[in-house]
């Protein structure tokens, strides 16, 4: 019973192949909208679909191609899980129906965001894509997506811009984790945030500086960026250098930081981060695919002692922390209202 009862709120019963897996690891899913009790349906308005996936091999294609590829993956698997296009973007829609026993927390006629890899959640599209011209990562769509009572999803805040804060959620997982791992070392840490101008660069700023760290270090690629992270007074230092450069970051960092928090995705951003982080330090991956083997390398190749983490994405809270920082954090607020507006 007890096993039922945890595949059920897993969605393992919604896994047609192979039968019996996690959502993520199915090839197919079941994404009839008819729900179990602890289950809740969204009517889904809109697909973000991973920045980095897109930019990475979708910009310039035809669009045409584009949709139907994205169609024809949903169609037969019953979820958005292809290499193709990423698995880390979020669906955006109003909650439609929800289960008795569902433990979300959520009501009828909510606006939503998805805070969870689409290729754990079923979805179902109704309108074949045909709102959508295939150049653009935002998917305006209608379907249907259900949840599980371990899905998580963030009701979108009334007092807020939309894709703002739809922004902002989508990299939430990171300022929850810097705040985590500064409380957690037990002293006022340095810390040094690689890509420190981007979104969650520039909350984990934020939030390692609530959580009364010290020396805050905020490390960027251009001196365009530099202007902009110094105008919103979130680190003590801006400084401007290759993060596929270790030795560049290292003397550009200074001496070596507690805590070094990874928010770009470049080859050799590890071993920067190991470089300017100080024995028995951590360092904590947000690039969307950290070569872990290689940061690894590097650690033992230059004798270095730290703790690697990998930010999961999920911290309980940290749809609610990233929207205060947002919110009460007049320097967030700019970087991120910029990098939106682009």
């Amino acid at each position: 019973m007890l096993e039922s009862v945890l595949h059920r709120s897993l969605g393992v019963h919604r896994a047609l192949d192979p039968v019996g897996v996690l959502p993520a690891a199915a090839h197919r899913l079941d994404a009839n909208p008819r729900l179990a009790p602890d289950e809740v349906r969204v009517a889904v308005q809109r697909i973000d679909l991973d920045a980095a996936g897109w930019q990475a091999g979708q910009q310039g294609r035809d669009g045409d191609a584009v949709r139907a590829e994205l169609l024809a993956g949903i169609d037969r698997r019953g979820k958005l899980d292809d290499p193709a296009f990423g698995t880390a973007g979020m669906l955006v829609g109003v909650v439609e129906e929800v289960g008795l026993d569902s433990p979300l927390g959520l009501a009828p006629g909510q606006r939503v965001a998805t805070l969870l890899p689409l290729a754990c959640v079923p979805l179902r599209v109704t309108d074949g894509l045909t709102s959508w011209d295939g150049t653009s990562r935002h998917v305006p769509t209608t379907g249907t997506a259900v949840l599980f009572a371990r899905s998580i999803a963030a009701v979108l805040p009334e007092d807020l811009p939309e894709e703002a804060a739809l922004a902002v959620l989508g990299v939430c997982g990171a300022p929850a984790t810097t705040e985590r791992v500064v409380h957690r070392s037990g002293h006022r840490p340095a810390v040094a945030v690689l890509g420190a101008a981007g979104r969650s660069g520039c909350l984990s700023l934020a939030a390692a500086r609530d959580a009364r760290a010290g020396r805050l270090v905020g490390v960027v690629g251009t001196e365009v960026e530099a202007a902009a992270l110094r105008a919103a007074r979130l680190a003590d230092a801006v400084v401007v250098a290759d993060t596929t450069d270790p030795l560049a970051v290292a003397a550009a960092v200074g001496e070596p930081v507690d805590v070094t928090v990874v928010c770009v995705d470049a080859p050799g951003a590890e071993q920067a981060a190991v470089l300017a982080t100080a024995d028995g330090g951590t360092v904590v991956f947000f690039s969307p695919a950290p070569a872990s083997q290689a940061a690894a390398g590097a650690a033992e190749g230059m004798a270095t002692d730290v703790t690697m983490l990998v930010g999961n994405g999920y911290t309980p809270g940290h749809a609610a922390l990233a929207l205060d920082l947002y919110r009460r954090t007049p320097g967030v607020r700019a970087l991120v209202d910029a990098l939106v507006a682009r």
